[in-house]
C-alpha cells in the first residue's frame, strides 16, 4: 500500500504532460494515420517511461536493455536501412540519372538548419543532429543523434517522424509560394528507357563503393541500404527480400519506436531545447522543399525542355509520400499530367542524398572536434 501511495506521490506535472504527449502521438497514429508504425510505439513508450519507478526503464528495464542493444550500438537504424533498401525500386532513378541532382539540392535544409541551430547556442554536434532532421529520414536522424547528441534523441526522432507524416501539409504551400500555375502544369517526357537486370544488380554495388570512397562515414548507412536493395534485385533471394521488407521491417520498427519513446522522460524532454528542435525541424523541411524547387527553376533557365519544378521538391527523402504529393498537385493543376515516375526518381535520389549528407556531416564534425 505504501509503495502504491509512493508512486502517486512521485507523479509530477511533468509526468502528466508526457502522458498527454504520448496520448497525442497515439491519437495521431490511430485517428489520423500519421506514421502509425512509429508514432504509436513512441507514444506508448513515453507513457511507460514516465510512470514513477517504472520497471520498464533503468538498469534492468527491458526498454533500457533494448536501447543499449539497439540504439546505442546503432543496430536498429542499420537493420531498418536493410529493410528500406529491400523495398526501394531504383528503376525510376536509373531511367533518369539526372534526378540525382534534385536529391542533392533538396538537402539544403540540413545545412541551413545546422547553421541556424549553431547560432542559437547549440553545440556543433547538437546543431548537426538537429539539422539532420531535414534529411526527412528517420533512421539517419536517429543514427546521427545517437553519435553526437544522445540526450536529444527523443525530440529529434519525434520531430523527424512527425514532420515526415505531415509532408502532405508542409510541401504544397511552399511549392505554391515558389512556383506559378504555368510552371506547375509543365508535363514531362514519359518515354523512359528500360533498365536491365545487370544494371539493377551493379547499381547498389557501385553506389556503395563510390559513396564509401567519397564519404567513408556513410558506409554503415549507405552500405546497409544498398545491401537490402541487392537482395531485392539479385533474383535468387526472394524469400530473404520479402522477409526484409515485412518481418524485419515490422519487428525492428516496433522495437525502435517504443525504445525511442522510453527516452522521452519528462525532465529531459520538457525543455526549451525541445521546442526549439521542433521549430527547427519544420524549418529544415521547408528549406529542403524550397531548395529542390529553386534548383529546378534554375535549371529551367538553361534547358530547352523545361522541368516541372515541383519535381525538385520530391528530392527530399520522405519516400514515397513526397512523390505522391507532387503527382497529386500536378494532376490538380492539369488533369492528365503524369509526372509520378520523375517524382519517384527524385524521391529515391533523396534517399541516397540524405544518407550521403549525413555521412559528410559526421565526417566533418568528427574531424573538427578531435
Amino acid at each position: 500500500m505504501e509503495a502504491l501511495l509512493a508512486s502517486f506521490k512521485d507523479f509530477t506535472l511533468g509526468n502528466a504532460i508526457m502522458f498527454l504527449i504520448g496520448g497525442v502521438l497515439i491519437y495521431l497514429a490511430i485517428k489520423k494515420d500519421y506514421e502509425p508504425m512509429l508514432l504509436l510505439p513512441i507514444g506508448f513508450g513515453a507513457i511507460l517511461a514516465n510512470i514513477p519507478s517504472s520497471s520498464a526503464i533503468g538498469e534492468h528495464g527491458f526498454l533500457t536493455i533494448l536501447y543499449n542493444a539497439g540504439i546505442a550500438t546503432e543496430l536498429f537504424p542499420i537493420l531498418i536501412f536493410i529493410a528500406i533498401g529491400a523495398m526501394i525500386d531504383f528503376g525510376p532513378l536509373l531511367q533518369q540519372p539526372f534526378m540525382l541532382f534534385f536529391g542533392a539540392a533538396a538537402q539544403l535544409g540540413i545545412f541551413i538548419t545546422t547553421i541556424f541551430a549553431r547560432a542559437l547556442g547549440f553545440t556543433l554536434k547538437e546543431a548537426v543532429s538537429i539539422g539532420i532532421i531535414g534529411a526527412a529520414d528517420g533512421p539517419t536522424s536517429i543514427y546521427v543523434a545517437n553519435l553526437f547528441a544522445g540526450n536529444l534523441i527523443g525530440p529529434i526522432t519525434v520531430a523527424a517522424y512527425s514532420y515526415m507524416s505531415l509532408v502532405p501539409l508542409i510541401q504544397p504551400p511552399v511549392i505554391k509560394a515558389l512556383t506559378t500555375p504555368e510552371e506547375r502544369k509543365i508535363s514531362m517526357d514519359l518515354t523512359l528507357c528500360k533498365v536491365s537486370k545487370t544494371t539493377r544488380i551493379l547499381f547498389p554495388i557501385f553506389v556503395t563503393a563510390i559513396a564509401g570512397l567519397l564519404a567513408p562515414m556513410s558506409v554503415s548507412l549507405i552500405g546497409s541500404l544498398m545491401f537490402g536493395n541487392l537482395i531485392r534485385e539479385c533474383g535468387v533471394l526472394d524469400k530473404l527480400s520479402q522477409a526484409a521488407q515485412n518481418e524485419l521491417s515490422n519487428l525492428v520498427t516496433l522495437l525502435l519506436g517504443i525504445t525511442i519513446g522510453s527516452t522521452m522522460i519528462a525532465e529531459h524532454f520538457l525543455t526549451i531545447k525541445t521546442l526549439l528542435i521542433l521549430g527547427m525541424g519544420l524549418f529544415a523541411f521547408v528549406f529542403d522543399t524550397a531548395g529542390g524547387v529553386l534548383f529546378a527553376k534554375l535549371l529551367n533557365l538553361f534547358l530547352p525542355h523545361k522541368i516541372n519544378p515541383m519535381i525538385g521538391a520530391a528530392g527530399i527523402s520522405a519516400f514515397p509520400m513526397s512523390a505522391r504529393v507532387i503527382q497529386k498537385m500536378a494532376q490538380k493543376e492539369s488533369p492528365g499530367n503524369f509526372i509520378l515516375m520523375q517524382a519517384v526518381g527524385a524521391n529515391v535520389a533523396g534517399q541516397v542524398g540524405s544518407i550521403l549528407a549525413g555521412g559528410v556531416l559526421i565526417y566533418l564534425v568528427s574531424k573538427m572536434t578531435l
